[in-house]
């Protein structure tokens, strides 16, 4: 299983104050030497953390893949298009929300994100839809043309250490079970931590996890390398 680490925190900290510090092409740099397979950056339509010349210096500095999280939107596509990133995740997205909410809803949006995802795998860009792990939405997904989901950990990640942890955590093997039978690929994230992320590896074929608040925050205390170490360990 991959470790993809999430670095659009080390760009709020640097909005925050304003500048150039800290780097978010530094930090990506610090977790591929350290055990990261791929780099997720999610440019938002109101960008509030990573911004456009963000993904243009990751995708020309990072030696390992770059993953643009993004909305299905005719400006993201066209950024998308126009920096060829190794693959794409198409997210919900609100403006109010402090982070990713849920998963997109592709039973209601089918039409739009099949037609949506075409000109991105013409353009050789693998494409990931981050989705509840629902029977119906997984269904859904294999009818786009996409190649991955990711599958939303959240609820498990909130149940985990409670009554319905085990719920929750089957219901994610089973989704991944089900996406695998329909020619899906699987990657997870959500929540995930140093504490819940160990029973990822008894899910069969998970691909990799996508992860980035909790090892930001650890870094704050034992500094990057090592929080991405760390974390590559647990999953590896």
């Amino acid at each position: 299983m991959l470790l993809g680490v999430n670095i659009d925190h080390i760009a709020t900290l640097r909005n925050a104050r304003g500048g150039f510090e800290p780097d978010p092409i530094q930090a990506a740099q610090i977790c591929e030497a350290n055990g990261a397979t791929s780099i997720t950056a999610h440019l938002r339509e109101d960008r509030r953390h990573i911004m456009d010349n963000d993904i243009k210096a990751l995708k020309k500095s990072i030696k390992t893949n770059l993953n643009l999280e993004m909305a299905v939107t005719e400006e993201m596509q066209k950024i998308a298009l126009e920096v060829k990133p190794y693959s794409v995740c198409l997210v919900p997205e609100k403006r109010q929300e402090v982070t990713t909410e849920g998963g997109l809803d592709v039973v209601g949006q089918l039409n739009k994100i099949t037609n949506f995802i075409i000109p991105l795998v013409e353009a050789g860009i693998l494409v990931s839809l981050f989705i509840d792990p629902t029977e119906d939405q997984i269904r859904a997904a294999a009818k786009t043309g996409a190649q991955f989901i990711e599958m939303h950990t959240g609820q498990y990640s909130r149940a985990f250490g409670t009554p319905d942890e085990q719920d929750e955590f089957e219901n994610l093997r089973e989704a991944s079970r089900l996406a695998h039978a329909l020619g899906l690929k699987v990657n997870a994230g959500h929540g995930l931590n140093y504490q819940n992320v160990q029973r990822m590896r008894q899910i069969e074929d998970l691909y990799e996890l996508n992860i980035g608040h909790s090892i930001i925050s650890r870094a704050v205390f034992t500094g990057l390398a090592q929080a991405v170490q760390d974390m590559a360990d647990l999953v590896k």
